[in-house]
């Protein structure tokens, strides 16, 4: 006999500020599905995800929970008033001889269950709730953004606990591998209808597309009936008036039809535009260390940042990889060591915190009062790349309504807040993007249309994610920083990195006895002793840089190699043109810079 779904939505309604967010809409859960819950932000997925959990009535309609099944849910911002520790939190409900549950969760996702609540980031209160929910082991588990604050290893660590559990979950991420991962079948949420293939996120953007390769085409069918029919009454309808009054109210029907169709949302009309260049070397950092008390971050540290890198830093949270972005550009000194910035530079920062946004300023206020945007004389109008453009046209274009720009930043979802921080920062031209957890929040098509943009930006970018499937996108070489002040440069993203450090020892190694028997086995300080400190650590950077220069070459051809890309992009053929040539240049330079020292290590 066949089990009661766990949960169904039966024709719910919902309106908030009087537009319609769903109506009539149905689903169900059933026992051991694997759902993600996807559509672009705004479009009620959040909203749909508490209606399911409890927390929002429905206009109309019914939520109905199967006989004896707990349903868990993890909200984006928990509320733990009335806790004292996030372990109190935790650990509310269980029985003493489960606190074992809350402790092992707390070292899989890393937070301290003694730390006080009053002294929680708004990520350790997340991770708190994630492993609150995770202990008490509901039936059915609702997931809203669970990898927001999560570092790569506490993301792996809840793929593995989601892998292997017993419980139906329903997953709303912008993570697209923690969702190829993980689910078996979509739920998409668009235009208030709700649909579901028995597909996992990985086949849910060729399904997508096809979807709306359908409906285009039954629009443009009958547009083309609309104008037939159209025709046909102009032609001779006062002759044939009495004869055909039925066509012509199947013409007012149709055209009732066109325009009761709700138009899919476009895609925030993103830009980005570099300014001058900048010279040919970026940042230079020579030795660079920093600690904090007793714990190391970052120990002799050599890197070579040239113009149009795509240098992505990765590692556990806490390791100090906002702090070396800080100092790589100049906002933080190093305890020793140099680091030299190049010239002209022209920086954006997209910042982890969200800091250059005010909650209690306008969306408005918050463009126009940008001393960088401001334009004299004209109170409703902004500088965009050097152009006035009017504030609501701009924010239309980041797929903001009129009704949004007199209301509160602290109003918005956190998509909407790295929207318009993302409008504030392309607004103006730079050659240097320092991109601080830019994908938290983003829905699947906003990060399409990013990884598009940075491909083709003329400048530098820095970029710190957890977010592998990003890291491989846009990446070009990867900074790992494991802890204890170790940092290592990798060439390639998030994939390439993990492959090369699995190689790394025993590369090394080879090396290592390679050099020892051309030598005669001399010591590598003996062998290095004319060289100056300045290059003795550059003949060690090299290797990598030279590593990564092929790398950055090698996803140059391959994004020339569609023979459609000069007739369809021939902007885009020109710029991965000019990058292909500069990075064979930068290589034959690296290379002939290696020999050289290397010739005079060995005297």
């Amino acid at each position: 006999m066949a089990r009661a779904p766990l949960l169904q939505v039966n024709e719910i309604s919902l309106t908030f500020g009087g537009d319609p967010v769903f109506e009539n809409m149905s689903l169900v859960v059933q026992t051991g599905d694997r759902l993600a819950l996807v559509g672009r932000n705004g479009s009620g997925k959040s909203t749909l995800m508490k209606v399911m959990a409890g927390l929002v009535e429905a206009d109309n309609g019914e939520v109905i929970v199967g006989p004896g099944v707990s349903v868990g849910y993890m909200e984006q911002d928990p509320d733990l008033t009335g806790f004292e520790t996030l372990g109190d939190f935790a650990s509310h409900g269980l029985d003493p001889s489960e606190m074992y549950k809350v402790e092992r969760a707390g070292e899989g996702l890393k937070f301290d269950p003694a730390r006080p609540v009053s002294t929680a980031s708004g990520g350790e209160r997340r991770r708190a709730a994630l492993a609150r929910l995770m202990a008490s082991e509901p039936e059915l588990m609702l997931l809203d953004e669970p990898t927001n604050h999560l570092d790569i290893e506490a993301i792996r660590w809840l793929e593995d606990e989601l892998k292997t559990t017993r419980a139906a979950f329903v997953i709303i991420s912008h993570d697209r591998a923690f969702l190829r991962e993980l689910t078996r079948a979509t739920l998409w949420v668009d235009r208030g209808v709700v649909r579901r293939q028995e597909i996992g996120f990985g086949g849910f953007e060729a399904w997508r597309d096809q979807m709306w390769e359908e409906e285009d085409m039954q629009r443009h069918k009958l547009n083309r009936k609309i104008k037939a029919e159209a025709r046909w009454a102009v032609e001779g309808i006062s002759a044939r008036r009495k004869r055909n009054q039925g066509r012509v109210r199947a013409l007012q029907d149709l055209r009732a039809e066109r325009a009761s169709q709700i138009t899919r949302q476009g895609t925030a009309a993103m830009a980005l535009e570099a300014g001058p260049k900048s010279g040919r070397k970026v940042v230079e950092a020579i030795g660079i260390t920093k600690a904090f008390g007793d714990k190391s971050i970052l120990r002799p540290f050599d890197i070579t940042i040239q113009r149009g890198d795509r240098i992505a830093l990765v590692g556990p949270n806490g390791v100090g990889k906002t702090t070396l972005l800080n100092m790589l550009i100049g906002k933080e000194q190093p305890d020793c060591g140099e680091i030299k910035l190049g010239t002209n530079l022209e920086i954006a920062l997209f910042d982890q915190a969200r800091a250059q946004l005010d909650g209690d300023m306008t969306l408005w206020d918050s463009l126009t009062g940008d001393p960088e945007m401001r334009v004299s004389g004209k109170a409703d109008q902004i500088l965009v790349r050097g152009m006035p453009k009017h504030v609501v046209g701009y924010l239309k274009e980041f797929l903001f309504d009129e009704g949004q720009a007199r209301a509160p930043v602290r109003s918005l979802s956190g998509g909407e807040k790295a929207r318009l921080l993302l409008a504030k920062i392309m607004a103006r031209s730079s050659n240097m993007l320092v991109l601080d957890e830019p994908t938290n929040d983003l829905d699947v098509e906003t990060l399409d249309l990013m990884q598009e943009l940075l491909s083709t930006y003329d400048g530098t970018v820095l970029l710190v994610s957890h977010d592998r499937d990003f890291l491989d996108r846009v990446a070009a070489t990867t900074i790992a920083m494991e802890g204890d002040g170790k940092a290592t440069v990798y060439a390639g993203g998030w994939t390439d990195y993990l492959a090369q450090r699995q190689q790394d020892d025993f590369d090394q190694s080879v090396i290592a006895k390679a050099k020892a028997g051309a030598k005669g086995e001399k010591p590598k300080a003996a062998a290095q002793a004319g060289l100056s400190f300045t290059e003795k650590h550059r003949l060690e950077a090299l290797p990598a840089e030279i590593k990564r220069l092929e790398a950055e070459i090698a996803k140059l051809e391959e994004l020339m190699s569609d023979p459609a890309l000069y007739t369809d992009n021939p902007v885009k053929f020109q710029k991965a043109t000019d990058a292909l040539i500069e990075r064979n240049d930068k290589l034959q330079d690296a290379e002939a810079e290696w020999l050289m020292l290397e010739e005079k290590a060995e005297g």
